[in-house]
């Protein structure tokens, strides 16, 4: 028989395991907590190189950074030792991926997608054009929109059409952006130009036209 005041063994080792459960389940918080802290840390840091990369003039930016996989398990990082850059070759874009990486005793690298948009003033072509067309303040009209990217990305007066031309069939309403224009070259084809040589004191000039 078991003695007056001590409980029986079946409930001891019930509330062993009742105590195993909670504080399993508190460490489990526990960790899940902090890996949620770092991930926020690194969509943070994300960011923050992103609107370090767009200049105040570019109007009203709006910057979301995407979640990320919550089972992703990264050595712990201290702020310290974060950073972030642009893959080799990339640019600033409507989506882009932004790599994060970590500087830390184990270090990581994590890619990281961040969508871009902004609301600006923008030229909005009046009506249809061709290849090679060559625009004026006549064909377009200011608006101010919301556009998918930086906001450096749009052309937002007319001046800035002077030295542009078409690179591709643009639709009437169009949101002009600088990637939808080939800049002028110093000379273009078919251009009449004068060819000089010389030499010592000697000096000859023709006429031709560029190929």
């Amino acid at each position: 028989l078991a003695l007056i005041g001590t409980p029986p063994a079946s409930y001891t080792a019930t509330m062993k395991r009742v105590t195993f459960f909670w504080l399993s389940l508190f460490a489990f918080a526990a960790a899940t907590s902090a890996q949620e802290d770092a991930l926020t840390e690194i969509r943070n840091t994300a960011h923050a190189y992103v609107r370090s990369l767009i200049p105040a003039s570019a109007g009203e930016t709006t910057i979301t950074v995407q979640q990320l996989d919550n089972r992703l398990r990264l050595a712990p990082c201290a702020h310290k030792d974060l950073s972030a850059a642009l893959p080799p070759g990339a640019s600033l874009r409507a989506r882009t991926t932004v790599g994060v990486s970590c500087a830390g005793p184990v270090p990581w690298r994590i890619f990281v997608p961040v969508n871009i948009e902004s609301k600006i003033d923008v030229l909005v072509l009046g009506h249809a054009v061709n290849r090679d067309a060559r625009l004026t303040a006549a064909d377009v009209t200011v608006e101010t929109r919301r556009a998918a990217g930086p906001g450096n990305a749009y052309l937002t007066k007319p001046a800035e059409l002077a030295g542009r031309t078409v690179r591709r069939p643009l639709a009437a309403g169009t949101t002009l952006s600088v990637d939808m224009f080939m800049p002028d070259l110093i000379v273009r084809r078919g251009q009449e130009v004068t060819l000089v040589s010389a030499l010592d004191t000697i000096e000859v000039r023709a006429s031709g036209r560029a190929m």
